[in-house]
């Protein structure tokens, strides 16, 4: 199995249009330990011909450009992109649908609450009903996206997107409107929870003796925005764990036994994005990879 980071970012990528926070600053003005990053997309093939793309980011013709396994290969038209699948209806999740237009034959897969709000907002209609089919995916079901690449989505903290939240919003309930995937090919396995409010013990149990671990890397103390001085919100109030204290997800997922560990989803107010910052390091020690764009495992 192959795995691509297309984007490793949070929503608004590194740097944000419109940011100067003390990150954003040092992107914007070229210093080399801060790295671009567009918003969170993977790539995954049993073979490295044929792809499932997982979330589909607003970046995704970018994201395409700079990776040269997803470059139409034969033909008028063609993509090697033979599947996508979200994994929740957030905005960096599923703007790119539009952008994957141009009459290109693929199978949408995600479950019938995460497909529903897809398919209840008109604009998405751009994705030809005879051309893309849309297929919905019950939690706990195994599926096969691509020839010898099965996936099985399953439940995580989380809440609904920013843009359906209303009185009626939960944060931390495990619905089918955030999920993981566990993504098998070869023996070996992989869990993809780009989003994710708490560590529990059914998740642990779920992801343990996973080959790799990609995570919800959002923030690293649960009051980034707020030190940052651009926002209001804690990371739990977006749906997303903290990385640090005692109910962080490195402390939570410390006795698990999993292969590789890899942050990604990173907003661009975590201190982590600094290359050679105590932050890094505090988090690279404690054996996690802080994912970058372009990032590629061979498992």
């Amino acid at each position: 199995m192959r795995v691509v980071v297309l984007g490793s970012a949070a929503g608004g990528g590194v740097p944000q249009w419109n940011c100067r926070c003390s990150i954003c600053s040092l992107a914007w003005d070229g210093d080399p330990r801060v790295k671009p990053r567009t918003q969170s997309s993977i790539a995954v093939s049993p073979d490295g011909e044929r792809w499932l793309l997982v979330n589909a980011s607003p970046d995704i013709r970018q994201q395409i450009q700079a990776n040269r396994a997803m470059f139409p290969r034969e033909g008028l038209r063609h993509s090697p992109i033979h599947a996508v699948l979200l994994t929740n209806g957030d905005v960096d999740h599923v703007a790119g649908l539009l952008t994957l237009r141009e009459g290109q034959p693929y199978t949408l897969y995600a479950t019938p609450g995460i497909l529903g709000s897809v398919s209840d907002n008109r604009v998405f209609d751009v994705m030809a009903a005879d051309v893309v089919t849309r297929q919905p995916i019950a939690l706990n079901d195994t599926f096969e996206p691509v020839p010898g690449l099965t996936v099985t989505l399953f439940s995580v903290p989380g809440k609904v997107p920013l843009w359906l939240e209303d009185a009626s919003m939960e944060i931390g309930a495990e619905t089918e409107t955030t999920v993981g995937a566990m993504i098998e090919a070869g023996g070996k396995r992989l869990a993809y929870i780009p989003g994710c409010a708490r560590v529990t013990d059914g998740l642990k149990e779920r992801i343990g003796g996973v080959d790799a671990l990609l995570f919800d890397g959002t923030v690293l103390e649960d009051d980034d925005m707020i030190r940052a001085g651009v926002g209001t919100k804690t990371g739990w109030r977006m749906g997303h764990i903290q990385m640090n204290g005692e109910t962080g997800s490195i402390a939570s997922l410390s006795g698990c036994t999993i292969g590789r560990r890899v942050f990604v989803h990173i907003n661009n107010t975590n201190p982590v994005l600094v290359e050679g910052s105590p932050e890094r390091a505090s988090v690279e020690d404690r054996g996690w990879t802080v994912a970058h764009d372009g990032l590629s495992l061979s498992l």
